[in-house]
């Protein structure tokens, strides 16, 4: 199995002008499809590995070979990152969550403001490059950052509902070294209705340990929402 770049469910221009059109349209097909030829790159040689999911591989990176480990690592990590990062952005998104999520929020939180500004500040604090999260725990919702291309899945334990990509590559071009503005326009195109949807499936499963399981088959069901849309 050889792993391929989704099609965005908008156009490049869609996000704008929270998000600009050039930057989309670079950061999918320049550093998007570059983790996904550097990961096709590391799994040659490597037939048991080829049928693996993404999740699937990053799930079980100690069974990775040491010789290619790191660059799956950092690779698939960044392939299934940036397909998360895309469908939870919508040109018709921002305000504020309601329903079960809004009230998961509140519950984790204390208030959707409290939220906001903790997510924020784990944005605007993760030194260098990485992203920001919003996951499911075994003990509810948690915000937290990553480094590079790691994924709160094997960092945290956690399942992430909603990621914010901070390297510089994903806002340089508009807004140069103001990562805080980025941060800010980012929220007018939050889908809800998505993290919503991920959070209900998450909570589909009785205990942690199933639902961590369960993230194994999210790959899949992802590629699946994504071949819907641009079919």
């Amino acid at each position: 199995m050889s792993h391929t770049l989704p099609n965005l469910p908008y156009a490049y221009n869609a996000l704008e002008p929270h998000i600009d059109a050039r930057t989309m349209e670079i950061h999918h097909t320049k550093h998007h499809q570059g983790y996904v030829n550097k990961l096709n790159a590391a799994l040659e040689g490597h037939p048991d590995l080829q049928n693996l999911t993404a999740l699937e591989l990053l799930l079980n990176l100690e069974s990775i070979p040491d010789s290619i480990r790191t660059a799956v690592r950092n690779n698939c990590g960044g392939h299934v990152n940036h397909s998360l990062f895309w469908t939870n952005m919508n040109p018709n998104g921002g305000g504020t969550p309601g329903g079960m999520l809004g009230q998961a929020i509140d519950e984790s939180f204390g208030s959707f403001v409290d939220f906001h500004k903790q997510f924020s500040t784990a944005a605007g604090t993760r030194f260098g490059s990485g992203w920001a999260w919003l996951c499911a725990a075994s003990d509810g919702l948690i915000v937290t950052s990553t480094a590079n291309q790691d994924n709160p899945i094997f960092t945290d334990g956690a399942v992430p509902i909603l990621g914010l990509d901070v390297w510089e590559h994903a806002y340089y071009l508009h807004y140069q070294n103001r990562r805080p503005d980025y941060i800010a326009a980012f929220w007018n195109v939050v889908d809800w209705e998505e993290v919503a949807a991920r959070l209900a499936l998450v909570r589909a499963h009785e205990t942690f340990e199933e639902m961590k399981g369960w993230a194994k088959g999210q790959w899949d069901s992802l590629k699946d929402a994504l071949k819907k849309i641009t079919d």
